[in-house]
C-alpha cells in the first residue's frame, strides 16, 4: 500500500471502503467481486478506491493486516490490569472468540485467502504476530510456575490452532460464542496448566 497522512475523513472514507468491501467479499466472493462493483456500491469514483489501495489485492491484504491490529487491541483491553498469567490466557481466549463471531465475514474471507498462494505472506506474518502474542503470555505463566515448561513457542501455536479451528467448525454453524469460549479454555488450559498448579477455575472457587 502507498502510505498517506490521511486526514480524519480520509481515515473513515478508507474505512468506508474496506467494511463494504469485506461484507461483499464474504457474500459474492473475492474474485466475482471488481473494483467497480464497491465503489458503486458506496457511490464513489476508481479515484477514490486508488487514493487508498493500489488494487483489489492490496484492499484484501490491508483487511487482514487490520483485523490482526483490531483482534490484538481487543485482547489487551480484555486482559487489562490482570496480573495472573492463566487468568490473562483465559481472558486473551474469551476476548478472541466474541470477537470471531462477531466478526464472521472476516472469517470467511480468511479462509479463503488461506487457499490463495498470492495472500500466503499476509497470512504467514498475521499468524506470526499471533504466535507471539501468545508466546509472551505463555512465557509469563512458565515463569510464574503456572504454566508447564514446554516450548512456548509450540504451545503458543496450539492455542492458535485451537482458536481457529472454533471460529471454523462451530462459530460459522451459529454456535452460541460463550459456550464455545468455555470449552476453548478448558481445553487450552487443560493442555497449558502446570501439574498441582491451581486451575482458573480452581482458584476461582477457593
Amino acid at each position: 500500500m502507498t502510505e498517506r497522512r490521511l486526514t480524519p475523513r480520509g481515515r473513515e472514507r478508507r474505512r468506508q471502503i474496506m467494511d463494504f468491501a469485506t461484507a461483499r467479499f464474504a457474500e459474492k466472493g473475492y474474485d466475482p467481486t471488481s473494483v467497480a462493483d464497491i465503489v458503486d456500491g458506496l457511490g464513489v469514483g476508481k479515484g477514490v478506491f486508488y487514493w487508498y489501495f493500489q488494487s483489489k489485492e492490496d484492499l484484501l491484504v490491508e483487511i487482514l493486516v487490520e483485523a490482526q491490529d483490531e483482534l490484538a487491541r481487543v485482547q489487551d483491553r480484555a486482559m487489562g490490569d490482570e496480573a495472573d498469567a492463566v487468568r490473562r490466557i483465559e481472558l486473551a481466549i474469551r476476548a478472541t472468540v466474541d470477537w470471531q463471531s462477531r466478526n464472521r465475514d472476516l472469517a470467511t474471507i480468511r479462509r479463503f485467502a488461506a487457499g490463495e498462494d498470492r495472500f500466503a505472506d499476509a497470512l504467514r506474518r498475521n499468524h506470526e504476530r499471533a504466535v507471539a502474542g501468545w508466546v509472551a503470555l505463555v512465557k509469563a505463566g512458565i515463569a510464574d510456575g503456572r504454566i508447564r515448561p514446554d516450548p512456548p513457542t509450540m504451545l503458543a501455536n496450539a492455542i492458535v490452532g485451537v482458536i481457529t479451528n472454533f471460529d471454523r467448525v462451530l462459530i460459522k454453524h451459529g454456535s452460541d460464542p460463550q459456550a464455545v469460549a468455555d470449552v476453548a479454555v478448558r481445553f487450552c488450559l487443560g493442555g497449558l496448566v502446570a501439574e498441582g498448579a491451581a486451575s482458573v477455575g480452581s482458584a476461582r472457587a477457593s
